[in-house]
């Protein structure tokens, strides 16, 4: 009886550790996804502000175009892991989302309807991967600032309308207003 006993307690105490261990890894994921974004949206923020005001809206596009998947590799490898963006309207369909990409995202516009601050509004969890494998996935919502009207609002002046025809024939990312969410960055990595 008192082997079972301490059996069973050592098992709680071992299960016990294991879930301090994991909280504490769940925590650091948090930090580090945190930082990875705000590095990711600093370095395409800048690319995007330069290139429009050296060649306006159409060149802007060209960055989304170009740099943006060079800028999120990068953000990627340093990571150790897959970092990304994605919406509910995607321009460019290879960042469509995932079924738990898709359910953050309305998620995330639920809670903005009911008056919560897109800025502030991200999600984190951690998932089992087929291999028995654990992976950590976390969302940050991207609210639609004035200057992402120019080419994701309602009047996007012709000229930005073709460019953007010309990158991405499939483009549903228009008609966004200020303050809407636009997307998510989204960030996975195994644990």
């Amino acid at each position: 009886m008192k082997r079972t006993i301490l059996t069973l307690t050592s098992l709680a105490l071992a299960g016990t550790a294991a879930a301090a261990s994991l909280g504490e890894k769940v925590d650091q994921n948090v930090d580090d996804s945190r930082a990875t974004i705000k590095q990711f949206a600093t370095s395409l923020q800048g690319e995007l502000k330069a290139a429009m005001q050296e060649g306006g809206p159409t060149q802007g596009i060209s960055v989304c175009n170009e740099a943006a998947p060079r800028i999120a590799a990068e953000a990627s490898e340093s990571y150790g892991g897959d970092v990304s963006r994605t919406s509910l309207k995607v321009r460019n369909p290879d960042n469509a989302p995932d079924g738990w990409e898709r359910e953050v995202l309305q998620r995330f516009d639920r809670l903005a309807e009911r008056g919560a601050d897109p800025k502030k509004l991200d999600h984190f969890e951690v998932h089992r991967t087929e291999d028995g494998g654990r992976e950590f996935r976390y969302m940050k919502a991207i609210p639609t600032g004035e200057v992402c009207l120019t080419c994701h609002g309602e009047n996007i002046p012709a000229s930005v309308q073709e460019t953007i025809d010309d990158h991405y024939p499939e483009d549903e990312a228009r008609g966004f207003e200020k303050g809407d969410i636009r997307g998510a960055f989204t960030l996975t990595r195994p644990l």
